[in-house]
């Protein structure tokens, strides 16, 4: 008798458990948005009477307002709040936040848990509310969330809203997310040159600036400045004391780089052995003014062995308002062992291919104002190479792209080309 009733005791508490699993033993507790500090990194735009604002929640931030691990399924939330004073309505278009953004219910139901309806449908019930609508009615503010897929480093957002009078008002944002330790945020540029060192060109200036460029370092080097690396086929100018450079590259699609820290160079390591895509890839040192790069940038396929990236060094110039930075790019286009580095990437030989690749990654983002072509590391053909400092041979048409780079967009047909030099036709 007594082991029929123990025995009964565990069948009911079997049955009790599994119903506890089935009916929902998993609970949805998201936090108060005034709770989690990530409005104060919100940054706003005011264009006539509509006002945006915008801010992107990090990794962390994004866990306890969603209670849920958004960034592991890559999907990264915005907010947006948008005050339209004015006495027209708008649209807001969430395609031009991203194009590939994920609904709402998308959202919550990619993270629906396996047994627990409950939890389930007050996560719908939440994401479907904390949306941003599309429309916003004259006098009104209307604030919430748009779902876009993960971007770490600097966040580019484009908010574009279209009025009953078939105006559009496009607004653009740069923000910064915590999380990544890029290089270039680790840089102070104005403690590099002392105030008395800095050459400045006037616009009418002009030889005087090319001679300037021209007679810059040919090459990169070794740590020691004893050999000669990748040669300097970039000169990037922007808009003193501004982020033109860094907007224009982020809004062509390429990616910041980590600083070499533990956890960048384990994931380093474990892409490169299974040849998996890491965006923000720290790239190795190579020196010009006895310095590493001052920022690195790259464009990444689906493998780390495959990916455009370049390095950039600011100079002491600055030319019509203008800083002006040297710069080196090459395509990566496999892994090889060497005896002197164990492993490193093979690059593309024709440097010049990565070259024009830039200007016209940039001409048709938008962020080109005008270019032109300089005397820099002089001609090396393909049947006399030269070879950077891993031993890979390159050929050039030994010229330099100066390249004007803009924050706002700019039209391709409204790009400025001045006929300085003209590297030979191929």
């Amino acid at each position: 008798m007594t082991q029929q009733i123990l025995n009964n005791h565990v069948h009911r508490t079997l049955i009790g458990l599994f119903l506890l699993v089935v009916t929902g033993c998993a609970s949805f507790t998201p936090m108060p948005l005034d709770q989690v500090p990530f409005m104060e990194r919100a940054v706003t735009q005011v264009k006539g009477e509509v006002r945006v604002t915008a801010a992107v929640l990090s990794e962390d931030e994004t866990e306890q307002v969603f209670d849920l691990d958004l960034y592991n399924k890559g999907i990264q939330p915005i907010w947006l709040e948008i005050e339209n004073k004015s006495t027209q309505g708008y649209w807001f278009v969430r395609r031009g936040v991203d194009p590939d953004y994920f609904a709402p219910l998308e959202v919550a139901y990619m993270n629906h848990y396996a047994f627990s309806s409950d939890a389930n449908a007050q996560m719908d019930r939440f994401f479907y509310e904390i949306n941003l609508g599309n429309h916003i009615p004259p006098g009104s503010t209307r604030s919430g969330f748009v779902f876009t897929t993960l971007d770490e480093g600097t966040k580019s957002v484009s908010v574009d809203l279209f009025a009953t009078d078939q105006q559009i008002r496009s607004y653009t944002f740069f923000i910064p997310v915590p999380g990544l330790k890029i290089d270039h945020r680790e840089i102070d540029i104005d403690a590099i040159y002392p105030s008395k060192e800095i050459l400045r060109y006037t616009a009418e200036q002009e030889d005087e600036f090319r001679k300037a460029i021209e007679s810059l370092p040919c090459c990169t080097t070794s740590k020691d400045g004893t050999e000669m690396g990748d040669p300097l086929n970039l000169v990037i100018l922007g808009k003193e004391k501004s982020d033109d450079i860094y907007h224009a590259f982020m809004r062509a699609g390429w990616d910041e780089t980590e600083t070499i820290h533990a956890v960048s160079a384990f994931q380093t390591g474990i892409s490169a052995l299974f040849g998996s895509e890491y965006r923000y890839s720290p790239v190795s040192a190579l020196y010009v003014f006895d310095r590493p790069q001052d920022a690195a940038f790259q464009k990444a396929r689906g493998s780390i062995h495959l990916r455009n990236h370049l390095r950039l060094w600011i100079t002491p110039i600055i030319f019509d308002g203008y800083e002006v930075w040297i710069g080196q790019i090459s395509r990566d286009i496999g892994v090889r062992f060497t005896t002197r580095t164990v492993t490193t990437h093979k690059i593309d030989p024709d440097v010049d291919e990565a070259r024009e690749f830039l200007v016209e990654d940039l001409a048709y983002s938008h962020g080109l104002m005008k270019n032109a072509y300089v005397k820099g590391v002089g001609a090396a053909s393909i049947d006399e190479p030269r070879q950077n400092l891993t031993g890979d041979p390159y050929f050039t048409d030994g010229y330099r792209l100066a390249m004007w780079l803009s924050s706002r967009m700019v039209s391709i047909t409204n790009i400025e080309f001045l006929d300085w030099e003209r590297p030979p036709e191929r």
